[in-house]
């Protein structure tokens, strides 16, 4: 998954059509047929996407780790994170794709969208038969309500089968990890809260303390949330996404160490040299040549 363009190709859904609904599926046989060899190529979007693969075989490249396809694999892929197919154009499922705009931004939207498609240790796993045959029958009424956009609230029943058919894959998903659904906790949510915020404003070098003024709470207690919510400090949260990003513009551009450091919120490309070496125990330059060597 080697790049050495200078820019990652991030491709947009209706970015041209701002009127549409901003949902597609998508027959992924015949979406890789149409992609050919271009979506096997390390690239981004601005949208969320969920790949669920019918049948065993191949594997899927998300950021720094290489996926092992099983049957009824489901891969949640957050928009702006790095991936690639493999060259198997002779693949069975089905091609989600929605915008931000999409998510109703109450409780459980939030909850849904930092459980599912911000985990960074489980963002695929295999649902079984029962489960699949749930999954379906929400993609049914889904292809069934896209096909019919002249209906009275198609838009709703595609937009709320779409949150079902996340929160029952999200309580399989819970109940394999012997983890308890708690988005009615206030720090869930909270913490939640602070990772889109995090996702929205890492590049500009905010304190904790501005943070915790945008959440209306003390940095005190924002660091108290996210200790009780995944045992780190406020502060450890903002620099992991920070380093995530560089090591993204590291492994996959061509860009130099300056440019990149100031894309990810450093004027001085010192500092942040320094920084990198600090929380990775390498050197920027010394990682581009260990990842793509």
């Amino acid at each position: 998954m080697k790049d050495s363009n200078i820019k990652i190709e991030k491709y947009h859904l209706h970015k041209a059509h701002p009127e549409k609904l901003q949902f597609e599926v998508y027959d992924l046989n015949e979406y890789r047929q149409k992609s050919g060899e271009k979506a096997a190529v390390a690239h981004s979007h601005s949208y969320y996407q969920i790949i669920w693969f019918f049948e065993d075989g191949g594997e899927h490249v998300v950021d720094f780790k290489t996926y092992v396809i099983k049957k009824n694999t489901i891969l949640f892929i957050p928009k702006d994170h790095i991936h690639a197919f493999d060259h198997n154009l002779d693949v069975k499922g089905w091609l989600i794709h929605f915008n931000e705009s999409f998510f109703m931004h109450n409780d459980v939207d939030v909850f849904l969208k930092y459980n599912i498609f911000n985990s960074q240790e489980n963002p695929c796993y295999v649902i079984d038969k029962e489960t699949a045959i749930t999954a379906s029958s929400y993609m049914d009424l889904i292809r069934k309500e896209l096909s019919q956009r002249d209906m009275f609230g198609y838009e709703d029943i595609v937009r709320f089968s779409l949150k079902s058919l996340l929160i029952n894959l999200e309580r399989i998903h819970r109940i394999e990890g012997d983890t308890s659904l708690q988005f009615n906790n206030h720090y869930e949510l909270q913490f939640a809260k602070y990772k889109e915020l995090i996702e929205e404003n890492y590049e500009k070098g905010l304190s904790v303390s501005e943070y915790a003024e945008l959440l209306n709470v003390s940095s005190k207690t924002l660091t108290t949330i996210t200790k009780n919510v995944v045992g780190k400090s406020a502060s450890q949260l903002i620099s992991e996404r920070i380093i995530l990003e560089a090591k993204r513009l590291l492994r996959f551009t061509a860009l130099q160490i300056g440019e990149i450091a100031f894309k990810v919120g450093f004027e001085d490309a010192s500092y942040f040299v320094k920084f990198f070496k600090r929380h990775v125990g390498n050197s920027p330059g010394g990682y581009r040549n260990e990842v793509t060597h």
